[in-house]
């Protein structure tokens, strides 16, 4: 294995942990040996990386402009690592990936254990949550792709592909609306719904629709997650709303109903999987995107 420099790691794990002592226990080393290591970075900078509070430490501006070019070599030393490897005829490795939620509980999972079926030696690092928080992760070399929907153009976004994502409506099986093969926003007034709250990019879609339409729903709960709206519409039969691709295994099981909308401005969305430009991605990473652009296509009306 490729080990990177020490200083590279210690300096990286001070900035994560925030604080000195809790660094040194991640690293297994003594805390002043990390903070001598720190002081003697500064001392080569000429400037100060990290103010120190009352109860530890921060970054400054210096500080985060060479944290964020160590991270950079970090990653181009674990791509270069799999780049070796795949010279030795191994694929090994860990692939970084930021996954919306809606693709967290059935698209995700089912391609990583397609994946290393074929490649055990790969393991996986997922995170789930919102667009701009992985779009975050990512221009921080935290992850190394995301497959997120409606991500804002940038030049520091490499889109890879695109899946058009209707906005659905959720409905139990025994639900009034269940029979319709499609339905505008209006069409769920008069009935109970559940919302995600002001994270989720469907919810602010809903918001303008609603705004520009002075219609009103009912939500009886407004959730953070996923998985909870979903669970609140089977026990209780109100409508919840989620990208069409959110909707795939319950509506597979018979549990729900998925009813795309119609309203114009709710048929717009993607879903986005993408990469940071210019970064240089592991053989591992490289080849599992080509097994999701794959499964993504398998989706495309």
């Amino acid at each position: 294995m490729l080990h990177p420099p020490r200083a590279y790691q210690y300096l990286d794990a001070v900035a994560r942990a925030g604080s000195i002592r809790q660094a040194a226990e991640k690293l297994h080393v003594a805390s002043t040996a990390l903070n001598r290591m720190i002081l003697e970075l500064e001392e080569q900078a000429g400037t100060p990386l990290f103010e120190r509070l009352p109860r530890g430490v921060r970054l400054t501006a210096a500080g985060e402009v060479l944290v964020h070019t160590v991270r950079r070599s970090l990653a181009d030393l674990r791509s270069a690592q799999s780049q070796i490897e795949q010279l030795r005829g191994l694929v090994r490795g860990t692939v970084r990936l930021g996954c919306a939620e809606s693709v967290a509980t059935d698209l995700a999972p089912s391609a990583v254990v397609q994946y290393q079926a074929q490649h055990p030696g790969v393991q996986f690092q997922v995170v789930s949550g919102v667009t701009n928080q992985l779009l975050g992760l990512l221009a921080q070399d935290e992850i190394e792709l995301v497959l997120v929907h409606d991500p804002a153009p940038s030049d520091d976004l490499r889109v890879i592909t695109r899946l058009p994502q209707p906005l659905c409506a959720m409905v139990r099986p025994d639900h009034p609306l269940a029979g319709r093969t499609r339905l505008r926003l209006a069409d769920c007034q008069k009935y109970p719904v559940a919302l995600g709250d002001q994270s989720f990019g469907s919810r602010r879609l809903l918001d303008a629709v609603m705004a520009r339409s002075r219609m009103a729903l009912r939500p009886l709960i407004e959730a953070s997650t996923v998985q909870l709206l979903k669970e609140f519409t089977r026990q209780t039969g109100a409508i919840s709303f989620q990208f069409q691709i959110g909707t795939l295994q319950e509506a597979r099981r018979g549990e729900l109903v998925s009813i795309p909308l119609s309203d114009p401005a709710l048929g717009r969305s993607e879903l986005v999987l993408a990469v940071r430009e210019g970064r240089r991605l592991p053989i591992a990473t490289m080849s599992f995107i080509e097994l999701l652009v794959s499964r993504l296509a398998e989706l495309t009306p």
